[in-house]
């Protein structure tokens, strides 16, 4: 059995089968080789897993309930599933929000601790410590397993740091198409967007924000879109759960203490399945690529324990005004 915040509706089978858009199929993903995964990096990527006008759905930089909510009520009401690549010091401000998440049947990853906008420019021990504490963090407020996968903000990324990913056996995702719902105030023109690029790349990793509110009023249009130009939606799955650095998830559970109370309304019963649009199992396929050689020495993963010692700080300023602040620092593909 399984206590979590969403409603027994949400268990059942598509509510309104005309407007499903459903999951064609579902990915799971063997990440031991610390693949990487969309077009928009310069590193030695993997060949893409996604055939001719399919999608995947992700989202990054949340939870926050006032927009994350609604993105889910709408992936609900299309019935299709999404990743989600939550930054740390959110998910342990809103841990209902993430438990719902994980509730609806939806994956959810990792976008570091904190949000810096580019890993590069710190220290290797920094660089690795917000990627740790970034899982560690997610994972508490998720109080179960999350997928050992992994975007870099501003897809930022580099060898060095892929190498230390491979090492702890995580997946890191770029993207194909940008939604630039970071920058665009406007649902409609994020809707016309997204369509436009998704249709001149016949599909992709599709990539916004499930912290900024016009991308959850222009998700019905885009997802409403998709449907009717045929596109479909593959859903990604872990083969196995991240393991987290215990050092570091016993630093920040005082944190997660701390965070506001929120009432569960409790939910029996299995996590509802990824379903067609016609109401019907996905088929499910296996992906396991080998490693790649990015660098001649590998980051070491035991080195992390040392380098979390540090005494853990946050940031004096609101939480309001540091994710503020983090949006205007943040790329496009931020």
């Amino acid at each position: 059995m399984l206590a979590v915040g969403v409603s027994p509706s949400l268990a059942s089978d598509c509510n309104d089968p005309a407007k499903a858009l459903g999951v064609s199929r579902v990915i799971e993903i063997d990440t031991k080789g610390g693949p990487i995964f969309g077009s928009i990096t310069q590193r030695d990527k993997e060949q893409s897993f996604l055939g001719p006008n399919e999608v995947v759905l992700t989202f990054d930089d949340g939870p926050v309930p006032w927009v994350t909510t609604p993105i889910l009520d709408t992936l609900d009401a299309f019935c299709t599933k999404a990743t989600f690549f939550s930054v740390g010091e959110m998910a342990l401000s809103y841990p209902a929000s993430t438990k719902d998440v994980l509730a609806r049947g939806h994956t959810v990853g990792t976008h570091t601790w904190t949000h810096p906008n580019n890993l590069k420019r710190l220290s290797i021990e920094k660089a690795k410590d917000q990627i740790e504490r970034g899982f560690a963090a997610v994972s508490l407020a998720a109080a179960t397993g999350i997928a050992p996968f992994f975007r870099f903000p501003g897809l930022n990324d580099s060898d060095e740091l892929l190498a230390y990913l491979q090492s702890r056996n995580i997946a890191s995702f770029t993207v194909d198409v940008i939604s630039n719902d970071s920058f665009i105030g406007s649902p409609q023109r994020i809707a016309d967007r997204t369509l436009k690029l998704v249709e001149a790349r016949h599909g992709g990793i599709l990539l916004f924000h499930d912290l900024k509110k016009p991308t959850a009023k222009a998700l019905p249009a885009i997802l409403a879109g998709l449907k009717a130009k045929g596109f479909k939606v593959v859903h990604l799955k872990a083969k196995s759960d991240v393991v987290p650095l215990a050092t570091i998830e016993t630093e920040l559970q005082p944190i997660l203490a701390k965070a506001p109370y929120k009432a569960l309304v409790p939910f029996y019963g299995p996590i509802p399945a990824p379903k067609t649009a016609d109401g019907l199992d996905p088929a499910v396929s296996e992906l396991a690529p080998p490693a790649k050689v990015r660098v001649t020495e590998v980051p070491a993963a035991d080195k992390q324990a040392a380098s979390s010692a540090q005494p853990l700080r946050r940031a004096s300023t609101p939480a309001k005004t540091r994710r503020h602040k983090r949006q205007k620092q943040a790329s496009p593909a931020a």
